[in-house]
């Protein structure tokens, strides 16, 4: 099958990766009404976001880069 005749949701199923944790965090209303509406001025998702910044962080703590 090739990718003209796949159906939306096989494309789905290809792209679902091995996410298998969650992390639950808690927000004033208003600040993830924001953060959501910011999201989707740019096109993304707030997950995809959060990811990012959580990569991001990671490889500066990785490089020692945050000092007591």
């Amino acid at each position: 099958m090739d990718s003209d005749t796949r159906t939306v949701s096989d494309k789905k199923k290809k792209r679902k990766t091995n996410k298998e944790a969650q992390l639950v965090i808690r927000l004033d209303t208003e600040q993830r009404k924001r953060f959501i509406d910011a999201c989707q001025d740019i096109d993304s998702s707030a997950s995809r976001e959060l990811r990012g910044f959580i990569k991001k962080f990671l490889k500066h703590y990785e490089k020692g880069e945050f000092d007591d």
